[in-house]
This record gives structure tokens, C-alpha cells and sequence, in this order.
């Protein structure tokens, strides 16, 4: 399943299944951490559960929301009492090997929630996480946790030193092994990687800024590059205004929805609208690999199918079904379950004049026009537009860029500064 793991990834694959220890894999935008994920939770041998902290993200990697696998409430925790069924405990108890992805927007109450869960439920009070292996997955300098009301803040502020998931309390008692994918398959070019890595770390130069800003000046295609933009205003305004130029009535595909999918986090628009001309980005790779998630194409022809011209070629695109999982402990196999409990079927195709920078995370395009808006609000930001991109040259900015655009997280600083200092992982 997937594409071959590199050498590196190989390796950390290996210090994940022949130890118990505890792992944070990371790594910059186009490391391979998706790749390395799913490779593991396909090839290991080890009774594994994949979780997310949100619906989309969960459903991206074949796994369950945090709050769904442990039946925790929404909001702080803290030290409330956990209410464990006993199909939950017989399922907390077949875990060798726990898997969280996107761990960068869990923040510290969860993870001591989660921590607190699996030792109940396993009754092995004096043992971190009730001696399951965890193995967390993010990029720290890229997603931040999102910080709730005034109560909330001030709970974080009163007992944690940061909301970060690796400011945990556990991890006082749990050693965390941090490892970093060093290998960029994404862009090639030496002089973008160097100063995607200056962005990263707030470190840019005059020098950088000016090589960015001026080949970012340029005019921006009409056709074929994506708007990143802050907002999901300015999402929805470019997008709405581009389709309505196109001539002929919009066509609506709606998806169909089955089973328990819970709230409204779809992975596609529910009401997808659609007109021959139409700039889209697709949501999953093709299983006949003719595109990935966020390739760029055009709307050629709408029937009962859709048809997307991408770099010339024509194809037909049908419907996808995206499935929810719950894990389920099985008593007739004695083996872990892994269960469909919903189904959302939709064409894999999403309006893509523009889109986030929070939903570009994991895609990657030729060419991108980047609008910070006023100004960027949220740490990792810019870095995560820039580095979708594959290229320098594929670099379009709506206005230059700032010094107040580069905002880097101090906590996320004093935590990755460890990083150096953990023995590399030898392929």
C-alpha cells in the first residue's frame, strides 16, 4: 500500500515496531510523515489504533477522533471522572501500539486525559499511558492547538506551562523520543529548502525576505495556481465570484451521508457546485495514480460523471466514499476491530480558485498565490503556505511580505531545540 519508504523513513518505521518506546515523528512540510504513517498502520505487527483530534483528520487517515475512541467529553478534562463501559475497557486493553496524528493541535489536558484513560482502563495505575506504546505524529511549527474561552486559558495558564501536547504532565514520568524526517521529497531545489527552513524558524534575513518578495511580485496567472488565503471569507468570496463569471447554470452534486458520521466535519462539500470551466482541486489520490490529493484541473464536461482536464489529458471522475471507523475489541477473533460505522459519498473535487492555508496542509502545488490578508494571525502560518509549494518559481504574493508575517511559537522553540540532541536513527 503506498509508495516505497526511503531509507530514512525505513529506519524510523523499524525504531517504531522493534521498541516500546515512545516516539514523535516530525519533520518539515514534504518530509514524508503522511507516507510513513499509513505505511505503519498497514505493515505493523503490533494490534495498532490510529486517532486524530479532529473528524477530517481522522477520517484522512483510517482512524477515530480522540473524544470517539476514549469517550471523553469535549472541553477541559482535567481531573473529572472517566466513565468507562466495559466494551471500552476490553478495547483499551488490546492496544499495544497508540497512534496520533496531527498531535500538534491536541493540547496538554487531552494527552494527560488520554494518559489517564488507558491506565483506568487497563489498571496499571503506575505505568505511563497503562503501558501502551505511543507514537505521535505532527509538525509542531505548523499547526498550533486551539486555545478555547477566557475559563479555559486561564486553566492552561494556571497548570501547564504551555497548552502543547508535549507540555503534558506525563511526559514527567514518560520518556518522548523525538525524531526528525530530514528528507524533503517535495522541493528540490537547494536555495527554496534553505529559506523554507529560515521561515520555519523565524530566522529570516533582509536578504531572504527580498528574494521571496521579489519573485513573489510578479503578476499572477489566471488559470492553473491556487489562492492561499488566511480566511475562510476570502475563500468563499473568490471562489463564489470566479464561478459566477463562468457562463451557464451551476450544477449541484449532492452527497449522500449514511450511518453515524456526527456533526458536519465532512471531508468534501456536502452541496458541491460545479460549472464546465471551473477550477478544481482534488480531495484523495487516484487509486489508478492520475492524480493525488491537490492536484489543480479544469471542468471539461459534466454528466453523470465528471470529467477534469489536467495538464491537457481529460479524465472521468466518479464518486468517492469516505469511511468512518470505530475500533471494536471482537471476542470471537480475540483481535481488534476495526468497523465501518459511516459512509459520505461525494465526487472527490473541491472549487480551488482558492482555499485555506489550514485545509492546504498535506498538498502540494506547482504554483500558488499567497494572500496573508491584512496580516497573518496564527504561528506557522506563512510557513505553511509557502511550503506547499514546490518551487521558487511557482511563488506568487498579493503583497510582500512582512517581518510580522514570520510568527514563531516560543514553546514550540524550547521544545524542538531537543531534537538535536536525540541520537540520529541509523537506516
Amino acid at each position: 500500500m503506498g509508495p516505497e519508504l526511503s531509507p530514512e523513513q525505513q529506519a524510523v518505521f523499524a525504531a517504531i515496531e522493534t521498541t516500546r518506546d515512545h516516539v514523535f515523528v516530525t519533520g518539515r512540510a514534504g518530509t514524508g510523515k503522511s507516507t510513513l504513517l499509513n505505511h505503519l498502520a498497514w505493515h505493523t505487527s503490533k494490534q495498532l489504533v490510529v486517532c486524530a483530534p479532529t473528524g477530517v483528520a481522522a477520517l484522512n487517515v483510517g482512524g477515530q477522533t480522540i473524544h470517539s475512541l476514549f469517550r471523553l467529553p469535549i472541553g477541559v478534562i482535567a481531573d473529572s471522572s472517566l466513565d468507562q463501559p466495559p466494551e471500552l475497557k476490553k478495547l483499551l486493553n488490546t492496544i499495544d501500539t497508540l497512534v496520533i496524528d496531527e498531535v500538534s493541535m491536541v493540547n496538554a489536558d487531552l494527552v494527560d486525559a488520554i494518559d489517564r484513560s488507558l491506565r483506568q482502563a487497563r489498571q496499571r495505575k503506575d505505568e505511563p499511558f497503562g503501558g501502551v506504546q505511543v507514537v505521535l505524529f505532527g509538525d509542531p511549527w505548523q499547526l498550533a492547538p486551539v486555545p478555547g474561552d477566557g475559563d479555559e486559558r486561564a486553566y492552561f495558564r494556571d497548570r501547564y506551562r504551555s497548552m502543547w501536547f508535549f507540555d503534558a504532565k506525563v511526559w514527567e514520568e514518560a520518556d518522548l523520543r523525538i525524531v526528525e524526517l530530514a528528507t524533503i521529497h517535495r522541493q528540490h531545489e537547494g536555495e527554496f529548502k534553505f529559506m523554507l527552513n529560515a521561515v520555519r524558524h523565524g530566522q529570516v534575513t533582509a536578504e531572504i525576505a527580498e528574494r521571496l518578495n521579489e519573485t513573489g511580485a510578479r503578476p499572477a496567472p489566471e488559470d492553473g495556481a491556487i489562492t492561499l488565503a488566511t480566511t475562510n471569507g476570502t475563500v468563499n468570496r473568490i471562489n463564489a465570484q470566479r464561478l459566477a463569471r463562468l457562463p451557464g447554470r451551476a450544477l449541484t452534486a449532492k452527497a449522500e451521508v449514511s450511518g453515524d458520521f456526527g456533526g458536519r466535519a465532512f471531508p468534501a462539500d456536502e452541496k458541491l457546485e460545479l460549472k464546465v470551466g471551473a477550477q478544481v482541486m482534488f480531495l484523495r489520490n487516484d487509486p489508478d495514480q492520475r492524480w493525488v490529493n491537490g492536484t489543480i484541473g479544469t471542468v471539461a464536461k459534466i454528466d453523470t460523471t465528471v470529467w477534469v482536464e489536467i495538464d491537457g489529458e481529460r479524465v472521468e471522475v466518479f464518486p468517492s466514499v469516505w469511511e468512518k471507523y470505530r475500533y471494536t475489541w471482537s471476542p470471537a477473533t480475540q483481535q481488534l476491530r476495526k468497523d465501518i460505522v459511516a459512509e459520505f459519498t461525494q465526487f472527490p473535487l473541491r472549487l480551488a480558485w482558492a482555499v485555506t492555508i489550514h485545509k492546504s496542509q498535506g498538498k502540494t502545488y506547482d504554483r500558488a498565490i499567497v494572500d496573508l490578508g491584512p496580516r497573518t494571525f496564527a504561528p506557522g502560518q506563512t510557513y505553511v503556505a509557502l511550503s506547499r509549494i514546490t518551487a521558487l518559481e511557482g511563488l506568487y504574493l498579493t503583497r510582500p511580505l512582512r517581518p510580522s508575517d514570520i510568527i514563531v511559537d516560543e514553546d514550540v522553540r524550547r521544545f524542538m531545540s531537543r531534537v538535536a540532541a536525540v541520537p540520529a536513527i541509523q537506516a
